[in-house]
């Protein structure tokens, strides 16, 4: 059983180190597709270029370079190095010609090496089954927003609030049967920005870069339990916003990331 976002960043080998993928209609955020789907794509493309199984994505950095428009794209693999355990891959997507996005992943083995545990205290403990779905879709939410479910223990977006922060429990609508990396990606995007609950009215914007950290296999969590999720914004200037996000399965940090986006108005 696949869910509608594994269909939606499904891709399909042309080479060894070349892949396309068709962006369906109904995943935009504005004219492209949200970023959570394209970096997910391209983390799908990275992924099928090891032959390792037993190195997993570290860390993933990406770009949205231009709108990525429903329809066909291709996305090519280059191998930088490929060291005893660790390996550095880059990818690009292109459509219609044009390079629209672009990402960089370590894919590596496990450590040996003890560290100690993080030192950030988990979000505030709640029951996610007590909390109801938001009726999130356009026009006041983007398209995308219909394939997750959100429920919120902190602030929404547009009502002034005076800290730039925001927390709930987000899960694709769809069960999966079992979580990987690029779902991992993708609801780590599916958010509103926490610079959004400091506005008093709707702002359009655009996530520009990302990158992401996995600390945790995904195929070990619950896939039916959604993801304690927190968000902060730390910085803006100049039309553009910094946030830290995080993902947690009970008191386990999932992965986190840095993101920015550009408010367009």
């Amino acid at each position: 059983m696949t869910t509608p976002f594994t269909q939606a960043s499904a891709i399909t080998s042309r080479g060894p180190l070349t892949f396309e993928a068709t962006i369906p209609d109904g995943w935009q955020q504005g004219r492209g597709a949200f970023g959570g789907l394209v970096l997910a794509i391209l983390l799908r493309a990275i992924e099928a270029a090891e032959p390792d199984t037993t190195r997993r994505t570290r860390s993933l950095s990406g770009d949205i370079c231009a709108p990525v428009l429903p329809g066909l794209v291709t996305v090519e693999v280059t191998v930088l190095r490929r060291g005893r355990n660790l390996t550095n891959l880059d990818a690009r997507m292109l459509q219609q010609g044009e390079v629209v996005a672009r990402a960089s992943a370590v894919v590596s083995e496990a450590r040996a090496a003890h560290l100690p545990p993080t030192p950030d205290a988990p979000p505030p403990a709640s029951d996610w089954r007590a909390l109801d779905v938001l009726p999130l879709a356009p026009p006041i939410a983007p398209v995308f927003t219909q394939h997750f479910a959100f429920r919120t223990t902190g602030a929404l977006p547009f009502m002034g609030h005076d800290r730039a922060e925001t927390a709930g429990f987000v899960a694709e609508r769809q069960t999966p049967p079992t979580l990987d990396t690029p779902a991992i990606v993708g609801l780590l995007d599916a958010w509103w920005p926490a610079v959004l609950t400091v506005s008093d009215r709707p702002r359009p914007s655009a996530t520009v870069a990302f990158t992401a950290q996995f600390l945790v296999d995904p195929a070990t969590l619950d896939a039916a339990a959604p993801l304690r999720y927190r968000a902060r914004a730390v910085a803006a200037a100049d039309g553009f916003s910094v946030e830290f996000r995080e993902l947690w399965s009970g008191d386990v940090l999932v992965a986190l990331n840095q993101q920015t986006f550009a408010l367009l108005a």
